[in-house]
């Protein structure tokens, strides 16, 4: 059963006065956009036009996927609230719409999830990109991209859920971000003064929960299980900045390398909380991991999944050498999680399917306990964008150095809170 995300968002410029919506369907995992929904829809209340794309987006799954579990993602406290059955409908307005909502998909297969407005990004443009073409006396049209959407919804989620980041050619960093950050950068639909972001859920009448629970914290779901994620120690290819992934020569770490990793495994072995060491099979993260073990008195077990990306053809090249011979498969690269190295390389959305596989499994194997995975820049990266909902393009804006510690927590209601990035005091 496939699984997706639905962000809607609605606005209204006067509440009420000239109203908007828009959603948005996501792959969970890669944060793909799958369909786009938006529409100018006269003059509405805000929780009128927030109800309107609640509806819009679920129609637009019940369309690609009838038969998909859905994450509802919106800023509207009011609307996630009433559709979860927590707090009562008693607006007139409010009540056919959550009635229409509630029948386009079985109540088994929809949860609700509140989200901060900015986090809420997408949709709001859409529904104001809705309101400002209602302004024009027109309706909103989907752009190209967004009216191929639909067409590569089904195709994107028939492979397991997932998507990634760059691995051990910190090389390109830099000139990735760069080239990336005007690659892709965001349309800029400018929120319109008046829209949802000046109006609140109060604006309309908010009704008390039918039951509340004491202070404001989340209920004791029990120790989370932590991952303390470290990237293995340099070999010779770290310092020249080269592309170093799963399809090369595999190397040994160097001395500066062996260095790190005792430095690290002190580290670990003075904090006394790793419970279990789980390591990429590749040779690098296999020696870190075992000065670790040999500190610790832990065994060391392999996960395939935690190896780093294939980069095909770009094996031992760096970024510079790549941009030269392999120009045009590098700006696509650059552009999708979708687009593969030269040469049968791995794309991110494919290293993506197989680290969150990883992690479930791990997952599975850790509840509750501090494991130490030793892996690579693009593991660990997509490991960090997962738990933070993060877009791709975050892949080509974290730094992670050799040596470098990172750790993530995963609670037992499925939310996940980033605690560490990229720590290299150790090394000091």
């Amino acid at each position: 059963m496939p699984r997706v995300v639905v962000e809607a968002d609605g606005g209204s410029r006067g509440n009420p006065g000239p109203a908007g919506y828009g959603a948005v369907v996501l792959d969970p995992v890669t944060g793909e956009t799958l369909a786009e929904r938006a529409e100018y829809i006269g003059v509405a209340t805000n929780n009128v036009a927030e109800y309107k794309g609640l509806v819009a987006g679920l129609t637009a799954v019940r369309e690609l996927f009838p038969d998909a579990t859905v994450l509802v993602r919106m800023d509207s406290k009011l609307v996630v609230e009433q559709m979860s059955g927590r707090w009562k409908i008693k607006h007139p307005d409010m009540k056919p719409l959550a009635a229409e909502a509630a029948r386009i998909l079985p109540r088994a297969q929809v949860t609700y999830e509140w989200i901060p407005r900015e986090r809420n990004k997408h949709a709001d443009r859409l529904a104001n990109e809705a309101m400002d073409a209602g302004k024009r006396g027109r309706q909103w049209e989907p752009s190209a991209s967004s009216a191929a959407l639909d067409h590569g919804a089904a195709r994107a989620l028939a492979t397991p859920p997932p998507s990634g980041p760059p691995g051990d050619a910190t090389a390109g960093a830099a000139a990735a971000r760069a080239a990336l950050a005007g690659a892709r950068s965001p349309s800029s639909a400018s929120p319109a003064a008046g829209a949802d972001t000046l109006f609140a859920d109060s604006d309309e009448p908010a009704e008390a929960p039918a039951a509340s629970a004491p202070g404001w914290g989340a209920p004791d779901l029990g120790t989370p299980a932590t991952f303390v994620l470290l990237r293995h120690g340099e070999t010779a290819l770290t310092p020249q900045k080269r592309f170093s992934g799963s399809g090369g020569s595999d190397p040994e770490l160097s001395p500066a390398g062996r260095r790190q990793a005792e430095a690290v495994a002190a580290a670990l072995a003075a904090r006394g909380t790793v419970q279990a060491i789980v390591s990429s099979p590749l040779r690098r993260c296999r020696e870190t991991a075992q000065a670790v073990a040999d500190r610790l008195g832990l065994p060391v077990t392999v996960e395939e999944g935690l190896r780093e990306t294939d980069f095909g053809a770009w094996e031992g090249l760096t970024f510079g050498e790549v941009r030269t011979r392999f120009p045009a498969d590098l700006d696509a690269w650059l552009k999708s999680a979708k687009a593969a190295p030269t040469g049968g390389g791995e794309s991110f959305a494919s290293v993506t399917r197989r680290v969150a596989a990883a992690r479930d499994r791990l997952l599975a194997a850790h509840a509750g306990r501090t494991a130490l995975l030793v892996t690579h820049v693009t593991p660990v990266k997509t490991l960090v964008r997962l738990a933070l909902g993060a877009p791709p393009e975050s892949l080509f804006r974290m730094e992670l150095a050799a040596a470098s510690l990172s750790a993530v927590a995963y609670y037992a209601d499925g939310n996940a809170s980033l605690r560490l990035l990229n720590d290299t005091s150790h090394l000091r």
